[in-house]
């Protein structure tokens, strides 16, 4: 459908008139194909009351791909009878085919499937192959020229029908064959005419790209010669400082040498001062080896007596060890008595009880003697043990209050000698305070003396630059002095002729206060100068006297007088040297 309405349109276009109207019946039955195409295969967008299903998605698209097509859009956003999307569309499709760039557009749009896919589903014919087909097929409408009124026409309610009946064959059509062979041939000539146009456009621009290429050209030659100067003039800028640079080269080298002499006297006189401190400090640092090395040796006989002093502890320890031991037997022995008690008395009992029994059994009882005889013998004995240990105890304490007594003196010695080997020590450390003191003293003055030398190196630079600084405020000064000097002449200069001036200003205002009352001379009574008598003309203009009124010539009224009002001398009368006026006579007007 879409080929036959375009071949449609072209035929009857070309039998009609190649000027066509919005009310032409197949231009009608285009727009309505054109819409058909474009709705074909679209995808369903959801908003928010139903959905929506229209083209000028699409179509809105080609602007961001063909600049060209802004106008369109802007245009058809500012139509104010359309409200709908469809209607919009419908707008754009006549504005293209008015523009005959249809075609171009829609190509333009095809080409880009990534973006139609967007709108389009992957069957529908802007998609296809026929998509391109039909593109190709609107180049043909070019030939067409479509006079289309879009501003007042009711695009939003019109319903597209498409009517086959245009479309059916007939037998006039069969017979125009020869109508079509001339409508092709004048077809190709329109096409060439286009063409050339065209290529004339791009002949009109390119003429215009040259000419603001040679602008631009002559522009930078002139921008060219200016840098030029302004190099040549840099580089005599250049020379002038690198002049003056030596200059100061010079006399920082200078100052610097008689700098550095003072920095060398100063470090000799440091070196000397540091000599006398390095003695000082190599006789502090051997007192305090001596004094260390005594220390080390209080330390190690300190170390000796706590040896010894543990020695005594441990034989303590012993001796308390064997008289506990010793404890230990006496109190088995005990023991044993209070056994061989409990025996006896047990034994006591069995004789009172055997009393009865005694005749019967002498023998046991003289048995039993003989045993008592024993144990007694055995008692004696370990009394004997007993008294014996009970000395050896007495013994053992009285060796042990001994040693007590001998340990208390000991110590108490040793307490003593500890006490005064304290009292060096803290007669050492305060030594080595004082010397540690004294030595922090000496770094510190060496300290300070490093600052005072890093900041005399910090003055002698600020000097130095205090001093380009002054060098550069006397040139400046005498810049200064020079300006100054030439103003003061200018002035003097101004007051001489200002004096003149007003001289000659109180002489005119007496001349005019004896020349009150006189009258003018009229222009054509006054033919010829007063001084040298010669008539007016062009080049010998009249010059009026403002208090006499006499008539001069320009040549004769030669004397100038300077005022500060006015920025030119001005001409004075000859007679009462007043300001001269020019007038413009009837021949020089």
């Amino acid at each position: 459908m879409a080929k036959l309405s375009i071949k449609g349109l072209i035929e009857s276009a070309l039998s009609f008139g190649r000027t066509l109207d919005s009310d032409y019946p197949p231009l009608q039955q285009f727009f309505v194909v054109m819409e058909h195409c474009l709705k074909h295969g679209l995808k369903v967008r959801k908003s928010f009351l139903s959905y929506n299903k229209t083209i000028w998605g699409p179509l809105e698209l080609v602007e961001k791909l063909y600049p060209e097509a802004e106008e369109i859009a802007a245009s058809v956003r500012d139509l104010p009878g359309l409200k709908t999307p469809l209607g919009r569309a419908r707008a754009w499709l006549r504005l293209a085919l008015m523009q005959k760039k249809m075609a171009d557009y829609l190509r333009c749009l095809i080409i880009q499937r990534d973006l139609l896919s967007e709108f389009y589903e992957y069957h529908a014919l802007m998609m296809e192959e026929e998509g391109a087909v039909i593109v190709g097929l609107l180049v043909g409408l070019n030939v067409i020229d479509a006079n289309l009124c879009v501003k007042g026409e009711d695009l939003d309610s019109q319903v597209g029908v498409i009517d086959f009946s245009m479309y059916l064959k007939s037998d006039d059509d069969l017979g125009g064959k020869e109508r079509n062979v001339q409508i092709a041939a004048i077809l190709d000539q329109k096409n060439y005419v286009e063409e050339l146009n065209r290529q004339l456009n791009t002949v009109s621009s390119l003429h215009a790209r040259v000419d603001s290429l040679e602008k631009s050209n002559t522009k930078l030659i002139e921008e060219l010669a200016i840098a030029k100067n302004n190099i040549i003039k840099l580089q005599e800028e250049n020379h002038q400082l690198r002049s003056e640079n030596t200059l100061i080269l010079m006399k920082t080298q200078h100052h610097l040498e008689a700098t550095k002499v003072d920095v060398e006297a100063e470090l000799q006189t440091y070196k000397h001062s540091r000599q006398g401190l390095d003695e000082m400090y190599n006789e502090a640092r051997r007192q305090l080896r001596e004094e260390s090395q005594l220390r080390q040796d209080m330390e190690n006989e300190l170390v000796v007596q706590v040896s010894m002093k543990h020695e005594i502890e441990l034989a303590m320890k012993l001796l308390e060890k064997d008289i506990h031991e010793k404890q230990d037997t006496l109190i088995g022995l005990r023991q044993q008595l209070d056994e061989v008690k409990a025996i006896n008395m047990e034994m006591y009992q069995k004789l009172q009880v055997s009393e009865d029994a005694m005749k019967e059994k002498n023998e046991i009882i003289g048995r039993l003697e003989d045993k008592t005889n024993q144990i007694n013998a055995t008692m004696k004995q370990l009394e004997q043990r007993l008294q014996q240990a009970e000395k050896a105890q007495m013994e053992a304490e009285a060796e042990d209050e001994k040693l007590k007594q001998e340990y208390v003196n000991k110590s108490e010695s040793l307490q003593k000698e500890f006490s005064q080997k304290e009292k060096q020590l803290l007669q050492l450390e305060t030594d080595l305070k004082i010397e540690k003191e004294w030595r922090q003293t000496l770094e510190d003055d060496l300290q300070k003396e490093k600052e005072t030398v890093s900041h005399l190196r910090i003055e002698t630079q600020e000097i130095i630059n205090l001093k380009k600084e002054f060098l550069k405020l006397q040139e400046k000064n005498k810049q200064l002095k020079m300006i100054c000097q030439d103003q003061e002449a200018a002035l003097e200069e101004l007051a001489s002729k200002l004096s003149e001036s007003k001289l000659k200003i109180e002489d005119i205002k007496e001349a005019n206060k004896a020349l009150q009352g006189q009258v003018w001379l009229k222009d054509k009574e006054a033919t010829h100068c007063k001084l040298c008598e010669k008539e007016f003309s062009l080049s010998k203009r009249k010059h009026h006297c403002r208090n006499c009124g006499e008539i001069f010539c320009n040549a004769c009224s030669d004397n100038e007088l300077p005022l500060p009002s006015s920025p030119k001398p001005v001409r004075v009368c000859d007679s009462c040297h007043a300001i001269l006026i020019q007038r413009c006579s009837s021949n020089v007007a």
